[in-house]
């Protein structure tokens, strides 16, 4: 016998062994009794598609799933019939689970009213790329309200000052603008934003719009701190000077309103060269009526 015979048979007979241990092993196995481990399921309710603010929920709008039931969803529901006819008043997303904080009470409805808090109201001012802040000004989000007026009605007295701050964006568009830009994928147009106000903010943003321009400036929603300044007008920025102070009759007493501080013109100023040195010669301001200075000399001379 050759050694190839030999190392052909060896194998052989190895090939032979591990069939016939392995076939033992099979059959072992399957008499093995199967054990069915019992899975503890639930069911949750959730959105069969988008649902935005103020959607009034129906049948074909939900469906039920399997839920693990280790893991329940807090404050969510087991049956259709605990959402239907409820408003929603925070956007869910499809296949996102209802909750019982995402939904208005039974009986309020939908729309936008379910969201507003009790002492609060809901006012739409008219808007445009400028004035919605170039598109950012979205829902949840913070802003205050400037407004640009005339005092006088001349056009010379103009004045912009802060009316409301830190109010909350509640929706920017209109309900048919969020529905198209849903349906195209495209941003939504911004023509009309709905502030969230107390009753007298909502009055002062009413009477700014009717008499003079709005403005918003988006301010960081962690800036709570109220906005308080005392305007700009007109004078202030052409470094024209303060009117006079105007007085007023109160109940036979007369008080004087003090004008609002402007800030004083630059000074006069003369450079000259000398030498190859410059240097910065301040004149006093010349009086009305003459062209010439108060004094007629130079003030003290400034060598940079």
């Amino acid at each position: 016998m050759t050694r190839s015979t030999r190392t052909l048979m060896v194998v052989a007979i190895a090939l032979i062994t591990a069939s016939v241990g392995s076939f033992f092993v099979y059959r072992a196995i399957q008499r093995i009794p199967v054990r069915e481990v019992e899975v503890a399921q639930a069911y949750a309710v959730v959105a069969a598609t988008h649902l935005p603010v103020g959607t009034l929920v129906v049948k074909e709008q939900v469906k039920i799933i399997p839920w693990p039931a280790a893991h329940p969803v807090t404050g969510g529901f087991t049956s259709i019939e605990q959402v239907t006819n409820r408003g929603i008043i925070q956007p869910i997303a499809e296949n996102e689970p209802l909750t019982e904080s995402k939904l208005a009470p039974l009986g309020a409805g939908g729309g936008l009213s379910p969201t507003i808090p009790a002492g609060m109201r809901a006012i739409s001012v008219k808007v445009d790329e400028v004035v919605g802040v170039a598109g950012f000004v979205v829902p949840g989000s913070r802003v205050d309200v400037l407004v640009t007026v005339d005092e006088t009605g001349g056009g010379r007295s103009g004045i912009t000052r802060a009316v409301v701050s830190n109010v909350q964006v509640l929706t920017a568009g209109t309900r048919f603008d969020q529905e198209k830009a849903r349906a195209e994928g495209k941003p939504i147009p911004t023509t009309v934003v709905t502030l969230l106000a107390t009753p007298q903010d909502a009055e002062r943003i009413t009477l700014a719009g009717s008499e003079g321009k709005i403005m918003l400036t988006l301010r960081n929603p962690l800036d709570t701190d109220p906005t308080q300044t005392v305007g700009v007008r007109l004078a202030n920025l052409t470094g024209a000077p303060a009117p006079p102070p105007v007085k007023k009759v109160f109940k036979g007493r007369e008080t004087v309103v003090p004008a609002p501080v402007v800030a004083p013109p630059p000074p006069y100023t003369v450079e000259s060269y000398r030498g190859g040195k410059k240097s910065v010669s301040e004149l006093d301001k010349p009086a009305e009526g003459n062209g010439k200075s108060g004094d007629g000399k130079p003030g003290d001379e400034v060598v940079k």
